[in-house]
């Protein structure tokens, strides 16, 4: 397979010299770099160290000159360039190399075209610019040579997806697209999740590898055969049956045992604020409901009613306390009350 070919473009009035060598390094992990232009006024004090950088990594400046104040004729000529090499057809994607967000659009015309679009600037890029490309590079934490091997693993750097929303991504890949068992390869997985997050790189966070990087989650297991490494998602703790009965608990204090879903859910997060649907294969609440057989669902899914009395009475009488081995019949709720027991074994 032929390798791909970049357009490298440098916006100097944000990217500072010194993150030449890992822009470079990055970047030929994709493909051959055929374009190397640095953009920007290089008679200034602060673009002083681009005249070595340049010198070394056989990259064209671009000088552009400031011919009004306040305004950045940079900007402009990046965007000029960029679209003259895409129309002549010569690359297969751009890197462009900068912290401003003026370049969103640019980023996300190209990959209007097919080009893949890699960015890389620092932490402070507006997230925006950082969406916008396939894949997107902290220059300042890539630089750092300091890799700590997840020393400080449970603090996210500055402008990086905090850990417990890249967990929450990970177990939504694997429901969504993994096996009958919950479970997939760490490669397939890496992949969606840099489409989920462009930014997204275990570097990010002091690791090198993928693998070690999925072993701080008490929700992942790994397992490695045959050479290759399956993510598994770990039992969640709360099986389907005890989540069924906590519904069945709730909805026996309601009236006629009948209850808004929304309100359902909010009750059973304030039991236990870390169900999640998805935990179960399910992407909406009422969808669970009403694969349960003592439920009914109405159209749309808006309230729920409890069509198995007798299942949900079971449960009651199961929570009720016990004193020297005898169960003690509550007296406040109306809905156990012997008039309503004796209704229902007449229906019954």
């Amino acid at each position: 397979m032929e390798e791909k070919k970049f357009a490298l473009l440098i916006d100097a009035d944000n990217i500072s010299a010194k993150y030449t060598k890992t822009i470079l390094e990055e970047l030929t992990k994709y493909g051959k770099v055929t374009y190397k232009r640095v953009y920007g006024d290089m008679t200034k004090p602060t673009n002083k160290g681009w005249k070595e950088a340049i010198l070394e990594n056989s990259i064209n400046p671009m000088q552009q000159y400031n011919y009004t104040q306040g305004k950045n004729s940079t900007d402009s000529a990046m965007i000029i360039d960029a679209m003259d090499i895409l129309y002549s057809g010569s690359v297969d994607g751009f890197c462009l190399a900068t912290s401003d967000s003026d370049f969103t659009r640019l980023a996300s015309r190209l990959r209007e075209s097919g080009m893949m679009v890699i960015g890389m600037g620092e932490r402070k890029t507006p997230e925006p610019f950082r969406i916008s490309c396939e894949r997107f590079f902290f220059l300042d934490i890539l630089s750092d040579d300091s890799i700590n091997d997840g020393s400080d693993k449970n603090e996210s750097a500055e402008g990086v997806t905090p850990l417990p929303v890249i967990e929450s991504y990970v177990k939504r890949i694997i429901i969504e697209n993994g096996n009958e068992s919950n479970s997939m390869d760490i490669g397939e997985l890496g992949s969606k999740l840099t489409k989920l997050d462009p930014a997204f790189d275990t570097r990010n966070y002091g690791y090198t590898k993928f693998s070690k990087f999925l072993q701080q989650f008490k929700s992942i297991n790994l397992v490695n055969k045959d050479n290759a490494v399956t993510a598994y998602l770990t039992d969640n703790g709360i099986s389907t049956d005890l989540v069924e009965k906590e519904i069945l608990t709730i909805l026996s204090t309601a009236d006629k045992y009948t209850m808004n879903t929304g309100l359902l859910n909010q009750k059973l997060l304030a039991m236990d604020p870390t169900f999640d649907v998805t935990n179960y294969g399910y992407n909406k609440f009422s969808k669970l409901l009403s694969d349960f057989d003592t439920l009914s669902v109405s159209p749309f899914g808006r309230t729920v009613t409890v069509v198995d009395e007798k299942a949900m009475k079971a449960v009651i009488e199961a929570k009720k306390p016990t004193v020297n081995g005898r169960k003690i019949a509550s007296r406040n709720n109306t809905n156990t009350s012997p008039k309503r027991i004796r209704q229902s074994s007449k229906k019954a």
